[in-house]
């Protein structure tokens, strides 16, 4: 594995995620022990509270298994400028708990606040163009995007990146495009979501051509075509896709990943690969999925 690349996993493996949801997800040290047992140097922060909020009690926690803090999603409503003000306090407060436990080094993941509009939610993987936004919309998105993203960095030093993400407003390779148009380049960043970019009909090797430059962070999601074609026979909404198994082992779906190693080796990327398979809290053994997951990288030379 090249020495510049490291491996990381998240919390929303073990199915703590930004959504209101039946089913209790595993506590912070069970997610952590599970973490580092399987093989993983580092791990995002997970919803706000999740993991203890004091610094140096975060700090001693993962220096207990001896792993690194890279970054922490934060999901705001763009399209709304009522919510951008409270969405650039909550990054703020986020970043400053990276900072203030980890350094300079992390990322804030912006994304929209996802799964929260019907339509997008209910046609997560057959998106149109008239369920996306209108132009006067576009604009109050991204100026919200780089509002938040220059208040984080003014705060703290940290960047941002922006998370495209299905049953939200950015999913599209078309969406992409344009918030990457709209929004500074030197103020935001692209997280390369593989399975997110693939469920949502784009190509990850196509988004990470395009906007190499401007790609600061990763995740690795595989893809199983069959379990979005099971839901949409059912007309099932985004989380009856995850039910279904959209977001599948690494290997085990349509994502090209050997592919991908060889385009980020060949470009030098530095940065974290982050290990992201998406589950309901009631679904699955999380740290059995964990270490095949991590042991797939290791047979693709990572």
């Amino acid at each position: 594995m090249p020495d510049r690349i490291k491996i990381a996993n998240a919390p929303c493996s073990w199915g703590v995620l930004e959504f209101d949801l039946e089913g209790e997800a595993a506590g912070y040290p069970q997610v952590l022990n599970e973490i580092a047992e399987t093989g993983y140097v580092g791990t995002e922060l997970g919803d706000w509270g999740f993991m203890p909020t004091d610094p140096a009690h975060l700090r001693a926690e993962l220096d207990a298994r001896r792993l690194d803090l890279l970054a922490a999603f934060v999901p705001v409503a763009f399209a709304e400028s009522a919510a951008h003000a409270e969405g650039e306090a909550a990054a703020v407060r986020t970043a400053q708990l990276l900072h203030d436990t980890a350094g300079s080094g992390c990322f804030i993941v912006l994304a929209d606040n996802n799964g929260t509009v019907p339509e997008r939610t209910q046609n997560a993987g057959r998106i149109t163009s008239e369920m996306g936004l209108s132009d006067a919309k576009w604009r109050t998105f991204a100026e919200g995007v780089d509002r938040v993203a220059r208040a984080v960095k003014e705060a703290t030093g940290l960047r941002s990146v922006f998370h495209h993400h299905c049953a939200g407003y950015i999913e599209t390779p078309a969406e992409i495009e344009r918030l990457m148009a709209l929004t500074d380049p030197t103020l935001v960043g692209l997280c390369l979501d593989t399975g997110h970019c693939m469920f949502g009909g784009g190509d990850p090797a196509d988004v990470l051509e395009r906007y190499y430059g401007r790609i600061w962070h990763v995740h690795f999601k595989d893809f199983d075509p069959r379990a979005a074609e099971r839901s949409r026979q059912q007309n099932g909404d985004y989380f009856a896709a995850i039910r279904q198994g959209v977001f599948c082992e690494l290997g085990q779906g349509v994502v090209d990943f050997p592919g991908i190693r060889d385009m980020l080796i060949a470009r030098g990327y530095s940065g974290w690969i982050v290990v992201e398979q998406d589950v309901l809290p009631s679904m699955g053994a999380p740290k059995l999925s964990a270490q095949r997951n991590r042991d797939y990288l290791r047979s693709i030379g990572f």
